[in-house]
Order: C-alpha cells, then sequence, then structure tokens
C-alpha cells in the first residue's frame, strides 16, 4: 500500500495556491507535489509554472536537474546506496554487484518492486557501506543485508 496520494489536479492546484507566487517557491512547490504523490506529475510543471509565472521549460529543467525528483510513481522500495569514496574503501562496489545478481541494475529500472539507487555520502562514513531505505540509515551493509532489504525485510 502506497503512502502517496492518487494525482489530483484539483487538489494540487489548492496546495500550491498556499505556498506563494515568487519564482523561488519553484523549488519547495515541487518538493510539495512529489511528498504528497510521490513524483511529479507531468501536468504539475504547467501548474508550477502558471503559479510562479515561469515557463513550462524552466520548471521542466528544475525538475530533470534534480536526481532526486521523480517523473514516475516510486517503486515500493527504494535503497539509496551510498558509493562515495569512503564507502567504496569498505566495500559498495560488491554491493552494487550483489545486487546486479538479486536482477536490481544499480540506477536503472526497478525491479520486483525495488530500486537501487547511487548517492554520494550518506554521512555515515565511519559505518560504511551505508545505505538509507525508507528514511532509516543503514551502516555496515553487507551481501546478506542487501539481500534482506531488496527482499523487503
Amino acid at each position: 500500500m502506497s503512502a502517496f496520494a492518487v494525482w489530483d489536479e484539483g487538489e494540487a492546484r489548492a496546495l500550491l495556491a498556499g505556498m506563494g507566487r515568487g519564482q523561488d517557491k519553484v523549488l519547495p512547490m515541487l518538493q510539495a507535489l512529489q511528498a504528497r504523490y510521490g513524483f511529479v506529475h507531468a501536468a504539475a510543471v504547467g501548474l508550477v509554472a502558471a503559479a510562479v509565472n515561469v515557463s513550462r521549460a524552466e520548471v521542466h529543467g528544475v525538475v530533470t536537474f534534480y536526481h532526486d525528483f521523480r517523473t514516475a510513481p516510486p517503486p515500493a522500495r527504494v535503497i539509496r546506496l551510498c558509493r562515495a569514496e569512503a564507502c567504496q574503501a569498505v566495500g559498495c562496489e560488491a554491493l552494487v554487484a550483489e545486487a546486479a545478481r538479486l536482477g536490481v541494475a544499480v540506477d536503472g529500472p526497478p525491479a520486483g518492486g525495488v530500486a537501487v539507487e547511487t548517492v554520494y555520502c550518506l554521512g555515515n562514513c565511519a559505518l560504511g557501506p551505508a545505505a538509507l531505505v525508507g528514511g532509516e540509515l543503514v551502516g555496515l551493509l553487507d551481501a546478506d543485508g542487501l539481500r534482506a532489504l531488496v527482499a523487503g525485510a
């Protein structure tokens, strides 16, 4: 069961209406929409553009520039795997290989409702390899732990 609402353009308009009108509101508006619906719906680009009086192309540019914005509903489980230098030094690339063995390509399309995405530093360098799953930081991740995360444990 998803924690996100089903896209509703009227509701989205109401959400944006209370956020102000300046161009500095583009990011907060997109973040609010993604927090509500789990992604930035294609129709939301035009709503945000109209709300702050910029072009759709400018809003689209923001959505596609920032890695955290999604343009499709998220998979059931997202595992954000740190691949920064400290985590590389303690084996995160072996976890990338393990994910591939499990049929989940890192930074590829979701497989079986699971996506593994690269991030560069979760601030948990002393306990690497590290991952972030559902807002929870996981340290000292190994192949067994990754298998459990992919399985939904």
